[in-house]
């Protein structure tokens, strides 16, 4: 089968094209310098050249904070670009897999938030991507993935973040009121080649790494996995602080757990495991395996 992969080379890109090896699949990774997404007539020309079975966009803009005061390229490329693939994928009779964000949601929940929840993005961000996701409804087959908190040992998270600032620095001020769940891209990647795959109706599914957990308590587990992996690094001392102390120009959900039951329920696809998942990119970080 032939899959074509948008954003090919951003750390979900990449991760999926680490799945994909291990199958006999016709893989087209396609990044921002081969395919302008934003470009209606860029996106129509490759797709319909060559023909793809399923295409799963993995392609975004995510700096959140820089689309507070760039609105209008956050806009061009997460909902234009989703809908020039989406008409490109419907013209060649392809599946469209798109991938989405808890930021569509306002934190105001108590509980984990299902796919019919209402939304109500609270920034440039969260609303750019929920324009794409009514875009990606217009494809004729497709699915909806939302996600969270994403990490890989590939490009710029919170994981390598963590990981280089620990080198440098005797103390860390962490945030430990929001709360979400860590999702690895390697297991993310692994579920969308699964739905590739089986191509389900159309729906919307929510998948993330399991364990809800606060930014504090994830850097915690990332120190705790290096100083087990490497001999001599030094921990730094983290102290949790409230969001207030840490403002950032986007606001962020207080509390934006996805609740993956439909998902394992409908299609068997179990949610992934983030503290497994931990230790095995810290290892290729540490070891500087991958660059960004």
């Amino acid at each position: 089968m032939k899959i074509m992969i948008a954003g090919a080379y951003g750390q979900l890109g990449r991760c999926l094209q680490d799945v994909l090896a291990g199958f006999e699949h016709e893989v087209i990774a396609v990044g921002r310098n081969e395919l302008d997404i934003a470009s209606a007539g860029e996106v129509f020309q490759f797709v319909e050249c060559h023909k793809p079975k399923v295409i799963i966009n993995a392609a975004a803009y995510t700096a959140v904070d820089k689309a507070e005061v760039e609105p209008d390229l956050a806009f061009a490329i997460n909902a234009g670009g989703v809908a020039n693939l989406v008409s490109a994928a419907n013209a060649v009779g392809a599946f469209f897999i798109h991938i989405s964000t808890d930021y569509v949601f306002d934190g105001s929940s108590k509980r984990p938030y299902v796919e019919n929840d209402l939304v109500n993005p609270l920034g440039v961000y969260g609303k750019s991507k929920l324009a794409g996701e009514d875009e990606a409804e217009r494809a004729h087959r497709y699915v909806i993935v939302r996600t969270a908190w994403v990490f890989s040992e590939y490009g710029g998270n919170f994981l390598k973040t963590m990981v280089k600032l620990g080198r440098e620095r005797d103390r860390l001020s962490i945030v430990n009121d929001q709360i979400g769940t860590p999702t690895y891209a390697g297991d993310l990647a692994s579920a969308l080649v699964k739905l590739a795959v089986c191509q389900p109706d159309n729906g919307m599914y929510h998948y993330s790494g399991g364990e809800p957990c606060s930014w504090f308590d994830f850097a915690r587990a990332i120190f705790d996995a290096c100083s087990d992996i490497a001999d001599g690094y030094l921990v730094p001392e983290i102290t949790p602080i409230p969001t207030f102390e840490f403002p950032t120009p986007a606001k962020r959900p207080a509390y934006s757990v996805l609740d993956g039951t439909r998902l394992e329920v409908n299609l068997g696809v179990q949610s992934g495991d983030w503290r497994a998942a931990v230790r095995g990119v810290c290892v290729k970080v540490l070891e500087g395996a991958v660059r960004a």
